[in-house]
């Protein structure tokens, strides 16, 4: 592997993606498996910040992070960022303060771009058994290393800062970026529930992993989205998350774009259709808890039929049929989630204490039982009308598959919080 870089600069590894096993002495640098890694001596952590013109930031994201990490962690972390040589020179900002700050360690990228890519290339240059990222535009806020790392000392493979558990949220975002962000979520939960499902906040770019867990496996990003990439190419066992509030950004410029959306689309593609771990499922299909749902529905349908009747029926309160089964249809809906409540998804929910959190969890049951519905309508005039099957058949199928879809959108994002440790 070749490298290159000026002086007080570190180096830039290049070739494969690769982050290696063990630090390794640099008369070694040039072997062919692995990456860049300086002298032979570990630290314990080792984190990465990837920026590109955040030359307003530099200097106050060094500052808070070295001030939160020298009482617990001394001489033994580093910080690397990683810059892609931002017009603004940002890099050269940085590097006037690795005399202030001798944890600090400053790579200058002008052959790649990209913050995936970036995040591995300092990661390849890292000594630490934990490796980090934390975003340079103080969005992230640094003091949640202290929760992200006790939790990987507890055991955790991978500790996610994530916006959707308990202490987590947004401060400011519009509804379309709302929008835009929990349609991600859904369309990665369709196309790699075994990968996105694992974690609340696929998204997240602010996360510890233990090295051992991402080294010797080749990587293959798109975008900024480098969660995914360690979910799916990584060994995770255990996940913990850290709720944290996403802050507004004080200086700088967004690099939010509509690009951003497609380079995730396109990571999700990349990685569904990728040889190896992806291709295997990870984890089973939770078929007790499946049949668990299927029983409340089945419960919910008797629900129905019977407040249909007591609603519209003329010997009864022979209200307008369409009053009655919008009602009707609710009762079924309050029915269908007080029992997945407490019973197909109750593990998961005795976390959540509270009224608000459970009315929460309704809110977002009804939304994905409307969506549902909107979908059955959708397949079953696909079937009946564009390919000719039997109505009743078409129906049955229609059913068949917007159950699985209820059930797995439920269980990650109407549960999901109680995913983390």
């Amino acid at each position: 592997m070749k490298i290159i870089g000026t002086s007080l600069l570190l180096p830039v590894p290049t070739g494969v993606l690769c982050i290696a096993a063990q630090p390794v002495a640099s008369e070694d640098l040039q072997k062919p498996k692995g990456g860049l890694i300086r002298g032979a001596q570990k630290l314990k952590f080792s984190l990465i910040v990837p920026t590109y013109k955040e030359a307003a930031n530099v200097e106050a994201i060094v500052q808070q992070l070295t001030r939160l990490l020298n009482p617990v962690l001394d001489n033994d972390y580093e910080i690397i960022l990683v810059d892609d040589d931002s017009p603004d020179r940002t890099w050269e900002i940085a590097q006037s303060l690795m005399a202030t700050y001798p944890m600090l360690q400053v790579m200058r990228r002008q052959q790649e771009r990209g913050l995936s890519t970036a995040v591995i290339r300092g990661w390849q240059a890292a000594r630490g058994e934990i490796l980090g990222v934390i975003d340079g535009d103080l969005q992230h806020p640094p003091e949640v290393l202290y929760q992200l790392l006790k939790a990987i000392e507890e055991g955790a493979d991978l500790a996610v800062a994530s916006r959707h558990v308990d202490g987590g949220g947004v401060s400011d975002w519009s509804p379309t970026r709302r929008f835009l962000s929990r349609g991600a979520q859904v369309l990665g939960l369709l196309m790699l529930p075994n990968v996105v499902g694992r974690v609340s906040d696929p998204m997240s770019g602010y996360f510890l992993v233990r090295r051992s867990v991402i080294a010797e496996r080749p990587m293959s990003p798109i975008g900024y989205k480098i969660l995914l990439e360690v979910l799916g190419r990584g060994t995770i066992g255990e996940v913990a998350e850290v709720g944290y509030v996403f802050q507004e950004r004080q200086e700088g410029e967004s690099k939010v774009t509509w690009r951003q959306y497609l380079d995730y689309v396109g990571h999700l593609v990349r990685l569904q259709t990728s040889q190896g771990r992806i291709g295997r499922l990870r984890q089973r299909f939770p078929i007790e808890r499946f049949v668990r749902f299927g029983l409340v529905g089945l419960s919910g349908v008797f629900v129905d039929m019977a407040m249909l009747y007591l609603l519209s029926d003329p010997t009864m309160l022979g209200w307008n049929l369409t009053r009655s089964k919008i009602l009707a249809a609710e009762v079924a809906i309050l029915n269908n989630f007080l029992w997945n409540d407490r019973w197909t998804f109750g593990d998961l929910s005795s976390y959540q204490h509270g009224w608000q959190k459970r009315l929460k969890r309704f809110l977002k049951f009804n939304v994905i039982c409307l969506s549902g519905l909107v979908l059955n309508v959708l397949i079953l005039n696909v079937l009946f009308n564009v390919f000719g099957i039997n109505r009743y058949i078409a129906n049955l199928m229609a059913i068949a598959a917007v159950t699985f879809w209820n059930f797995w959108l439920n269980l990650k994002l109407s549960w999901r919080v109680t995913d983390a440790k």
